[in-house]
């Protein structure tokens, strides 16, 4: 799955992600097996890196997010995505995490059930009414609850579930009962990452598994990322969220398109497209364009207040530390014409290059403020365009 990326300028993320894990993510992105990339510490850590890479691609253009959300593993991408965890951060959790999940499966004979065509409450009846370790582990959309627990009193709650109306209760290819009590004993470890990491508050509302409910306090996710592990994924709630608090286009990124078929059937009014390869990335141009009356302009905004257009383009730092211009006469003016490749700023000992070709309009971060990875630092408009004043 990381191959349509790896000559992409996103991909040093990767390299990042290694780096702060000591494991090599490029081998899970470009060469694992499927028996490899299925253990629940590597599926989650490449998925993890591989979606905040095409992030990063995504920004590249002058597009941002402005709410996030994430089914389960994914909710640590949208902390990322909003600001709230760093990259680094970030990729130790997930580690940590995997890891943690994987010694609980091994304690517990767990698996999960997917059961279609029922509504929630009978899903919860049918567990409750089982004898034996059942529960609701994902509200994934409507007529679509996965349950987890234990393999025999799962197979008795689907029994129960299709005498009460479902159309299937199905098993799927996983390696524990996840979301469940069965997740407990990976509790401190995960606590401990958490713990050694650094919240910040989110740039953009982030809506939580737990409640569904859109959190904007540093001082929250902690807690509601250490509840999500044994909590059930309230999907179904959380992309109504998303749609209730203004979002018109929900963009999955990152691998497959499990989310955006979902989305389409929580909420079928609501556009939902998913960007997996750098080729889908046109399409997102493309999808945030249609619908738009001609005579305005297509716009998204940042924290300084300019207007960005298709014709402009985020210049994002690679790297976390303090932003700093470099000294001229190396480094370019306001109004000056840069290349791809032109040097435009430092981040710490990093020097930041443009991967545009245009004009330099103006500078998002002042000297000294600390940038993370992804947060935009000056901005540029393609010199080819109507738009360029002369």
């Amino acid at each position: 799955m990381g191959a349509p990326w790896v000559d992409h300028p996103s991909w040093h993320l990767v390299d990042e992600a290694s780096q702060a894990t000591g494991r090599d993510i490029a081998h899970l992105l470009l060469h694992a097996d499927a028996e490899e990339l299925t253990q629940t510490q590597n599926s989650q850590l490449a998925t993890f890196v591989l979606s905040l890479v095409v992030l990063d691609a995504v920004r590249s253009t002058g597009i941002d997010c402005q709410l996030a959300a994430g089914h389960s593993l994914g909710e640590y991408s949208a902390l990322v995505a909003s600001g709230a965890l760093s990259f680094a951060d970030g990729c130790r959790i997930v580690l940590e995490r995997g890891e943690g999940m994987k010694t609980a499966a091994g304690e517990h004979n767990g698996t999960m059930f997917a059961v279609l065509g029922l509504d929630d409450d009978q899903v919860e009846k049918a567990c409750d009414t089982t004898e034996g370790d059942a529960w609701v582990a994902n509200y994934n959309a409507p007529g679509q609850v996965v349950i987890a627990g234990n393999p025999d009193a799962l197979a008795k709650a689907g029994e129960i579930a299709k005498e009460l109306g479902a159309k299937r209760a199905l098993p799927l290819p996983v390696g524990g009962a996840f979301h469940t009590e069965y997740m407990a004993s990976a509790r401190p470890r995960l606590r401990k990452a958490l713990e050694a990491a650094a919240f910040g508050k989110p740039s953009v509302p982030v809506v939580a598994n737990v409640d569904a409910l859109a959190h904007t306090a540093a001082e929250d996710w902690p807690e509601l990322c250490d509840t999500q592990l044994t909590s059930p994924v309230k999907w179904r709630h959380s992309a109504a969220a998303l749609v209730d608090h203004g979002a018109t286009l929900l963009v999955e990124l990152g691998p497959g398109n499990v989310l955006t078929g979902l989305a389409k059937r929580i909420s079928p009014d609501t556009r939902a497209i998913s960007v997996s390869t750098p080729e889908d990335i046109d399409g997102l141009v493309q999808a945030m364009t249609e619908g738009t009356p001609a005579e305005e302009e297509l716009t998204t905004h940042h924290e300084h207040g300019e207007h960005l257009t298709l014709d402009e383009k985020l210049i994002v730092s690679t790297t976390t530390g303090l932003f700093d211009f470099l000294d001229p006469p190396k480094g370019p003016a306001i109004g000056d014409v840069l290349q791809v490749g032109t040097p435009v700023a430092k981040v710490g000992e990093t020097e930041i290059t443009s991967p545009f070709a245009g004009k330099l309009m103006g500078t998002l971060a002042i000297v000294g403020e600390r940038v993370t990875v992804g947060q935009p630092i000056a901005w540029l408009r393609s010199t080819n365009t109507q738009n360029d004043p002369q």
